[in-house]
């Protein structure tokens, strides 16, 4: 193989520093990450795609859309923003979740004690 053929995979590898796994708590495709506040301090000398990051996170953006605004895998991804993360430079938030909706018998009860009013 020339490599021009290794291109598409080198470039990855690279990125990661040979890494397969992010480190930390998972990040899921719905994390939401957001540029901490000092990280314009402490920036300098970070390879570019972390400063697109940095960028492009000044606004929640989940990780899902950061991956795709950038062009790269969810692996790949996972794994810069874990670098980012473990610097203090991002924070991760879990997507907000909806509360469960109450029983069934406890809405009855409710309007049976409303019609009784």
């Amino acid at each position: 193989m020339t490599e021009q053929e290794f291109g598409p995979l080198l470039r990855p590898y690279t990125l990661t520093r040979g890494r397969t796994r992010p480190s930390g708590p998972d990040l899921d495709l719905m994390t939401m990450i957001r540029t901490a506040p000092s990280a314009h301090t402490r920036a300098a000398g970070l390879p570019p795609e972390h400063l697109r990051i940095l960028q492009m996170c000044l606004a929640p953006a989940s990780v899902a859309d950061i991956a795709s605004d950038m062009g790269m895998s969810l692996n790949v991804m996972r794994i810069l923003l874990s670098d980012l993360r473990d610097q203090g430079l991002i924070t991760a938030r879990p997507q907000a979740t909806v509360a469960q909706l109450p029983e069934e018998r406890l809405l009855r009860e409710v309007i049976q004690g409303l019609q009784a009013l």
